[in-house]
């Protein structure tokens, strides 16, 4: 019990509860805490949350202050492995003193990941939204990983009618019988040769993955490549003309609806030996329509 001028001061925290019930979490969320990224102290500034059961029905409340500290203390010196976040999730539990067996940890970062440009030689960092939910109970730990890739979608829909309106153009051009290729070139590469351009919209591919046990680091630029590589198109950081014409090459080469692109991440999702289980939303943010187009899928990796 604490002092002050030689009086004990009151906790409260030890009175009856008015209404008797277990709760199923209690805790804090948003703490601003720094998390370690790598073994050579790379850090990010992230937003945490993490609860505990409150197992005893005529407790008032839990530790709250003893979470805080621990977290304090440990996480910004702890890799994000699945050793040390599971001895994490111990100590928090036994702060508890009996009073929780189980236990989340809710990380929210942003991770930076530096990418090549298509064809130059520049290259630009680009912002992965991350979350890492961790959790321990009785029987054990699990981890899931979040993460957000935008990229380009090109609608296929679009893209047949621009190629008929480019088409009928090129017919009242040209007409019947031959033509000049030299004519041609010209013709395609100036202003009249493109009658119609198909609608493509910067989209977001929101997924989150069940991570196997024992993985030894947390696999953000793994999982953002897969993701990536399957799409296509993945928006760029700096860009010449070089590159922006490469970019255009790739739209045209990956036409998408969205469940064309939730199809695309399942299939990449599900060959991913270091996932358990996995679920993922793709967003066209549409340029054509108010709305957004949306699909999802989900699977288990046996």
């Amino acid at each position: 019990m604490l002092m002050s001028a030689n009086r004990p001061l009151p906790d409260v925290a030890f009175d009856a509860a008015a209404l008797s019930r277990a709760l199923d979490w209690v805790g804090m969320e948003g703490i601003a805490l720094p998390v370690r990224l790598s073994d050579r102290g790379l850090q990010a500034a992230a937003r945490v949350d993490v609860g505990v059961n409150l197992r005893d029905p005529e407790r008032r409340g839990i530790h709250m202050s003893r979470l805080y500290l621990q977290l304090q203390q440990a996480l910004p010196q702890a890799r994000l492995d699945s050793l040390e976040l599971d001895g994490l999730l111990v100590g928090l539990i036994e702060s508890q003193q009996g009073a929780a067996d189980r236990v989340q940890l809710v990380l929210h970062y942003d991770h930076l990941l530096e990418r090549p440009a298509l064809v130059s030689q520049n290259a630009g960092w680009k912002r992965y939204p991350v979350q890492l939910r961790s959790e321990r109970g009785p029987e054990g730990s699990r981890h899931w990983l979040s993460l957000s890739v935008e990229y380009s979608s090109t609608c296929p829909a679009s893209a047949a009618l621009s190629r008929e309106l480019n088409a009928e153009s090129f017919l009242a051009a040209f007409g019947e019988g031959d033509v000049d290729a030299d004519a041609v070139r010209d013709w395609l590469a100036g202003k009249d040769g493109l009658a119609a351009t198909p609608h493509a919209q910067r989209s977001m591919a929101e997924v989150e993955v069940e991570l196997a046990d024992g993985f030894d680091h947390l696999p953000v630029a793994a999982l953002a490549d897969v993701l990536e590589q399957a799409l296509g198109t993945p928006v760029q950081t700096a860009v010449k003309r070089e590159d922006e014409q490469a970019f255009a090459r790739a739209n045209a080469q990956n036409l998408m609806f969205c469940e064309d692109a939730a199809r695309r991440v399942g299939a990449a999702l599900s060959s991913l030996p270091w996932v358990r289980t996995w679920q993922a939303k793709v967003s066209h943010l549409e340029s054509l329509h108010a709305h957004d187009a949306v699909a999802r899928v989900a699977g288990r990796n046996d």
